[in-house]
């Protein structure tokens, strides 16, 4: 969109133009389309990447007019999630989000886009901090499978910053939670994340083990192929394969 009519949509009183609503509403409606890798509806969500700069402007006056609007913040939400799949970057939306009430249904899962377009950076102190609040507000709501893949996420976090026994713990943790909940697909990508911090700890036979626990978990799932299109698609996975460490398959005792 030119810059000119960009700048149209900056009026003084946000509240009484109609062509800022006319454009919110085109905005949003493409928005609440939940995509998927591998899954219809994905490719046709590259339009985020020549107006994600339109979106963050809407998004950052309709934040401002209503804070407390669910709407917004799901859309929100998406608009991270579309970033993270095809343009990921950083958004000037981080304050507002963290400012956003602890009880507001919204922050805790905007808390965790917003971590991960912080680890698609490589900056995985703020990831971690992030996921560490994200994870206090999950466990007061009560809701175990979020809290499980946010551990396993803060395990991820601290792989990469190098803490590996922090990690370990975490790690184990979501394993425990998904295991309560028979979440197969979970408790592999537990045992995997698992494997791979304890191959770093240098405790190879502990390591050996989990990833051999790991290896008969996937076989399990009722239909594998569906459950590796789940993972892919449950924003977890870090797009492009950026930032990857050695195989625990790679690193074999001599």
């Amino acid at each position: 969109m030119l810059a000119p009519l960009r700048d149209y949509f900056c009026p003084k009183e946000p509240l009484s133009s109609p062509l800022l609503y006319t454009t919110k509403e085109h905005y949003f409606c493409r928005l609440s389309v939940t995509i998927d890798p591998g899954r219809p509806g994905f490719e046709e969500a590259q339009w985020i990447m020549s107006e994600d700069v339109n979106v963050e402007h809407l998004l950052d006056v309709f934040t401002s007019i209503d804070a407390s609007s669910v709407d917004v913040w799901a859309v929100c939400d998406n608009f991270m999630d579309y970033l993270y799949r095809h343009k990921p970057r950083l958004v000037k939306l981080g304050p507002k989000i963290e400012g956003l009430p602890d009880d507001h249904p919204s922050k805790p899962k905007c808390l965790f886009r917003l971590s991960l377009l912080f680890g698609t950076v490589g900056n995985h102190v703020e990831r971690k901090r992030l996921l560490m609040h994200a994870l206090i507000l999950w466990r007061g709501r009560e809701d175990d499978y979020e809290t499980a893949e946010t551990l396993r996420l803060i395990s991820r976090a601290n792989w990469m910053l190098g803490l590996y026994k922090e990690g370990i713990q975490q790690a184990k943790d979501a394993l425990g939670i998904y295991e309560q909940l028979n979440n197969v697909v979970g408790q592999a990508l537990s045992l995997q994340q698992l494997a791979s911090l304890l191959c770093n700890d240098n405790q190879l036979d502990t390591a050996e083990e989990a990833h051999h626990a790991q290896s008969i978990s996937w076989p399990k799932a009722t239909n594998l192929r569906s459950a590796i299109v789940t993972v892919s698609s449950a924003r977890y996975v870090t797009p492009r394969a950026r930032q990857r460490r050695p195989s625990i398959t790679s690193r074999r005792r001599s």
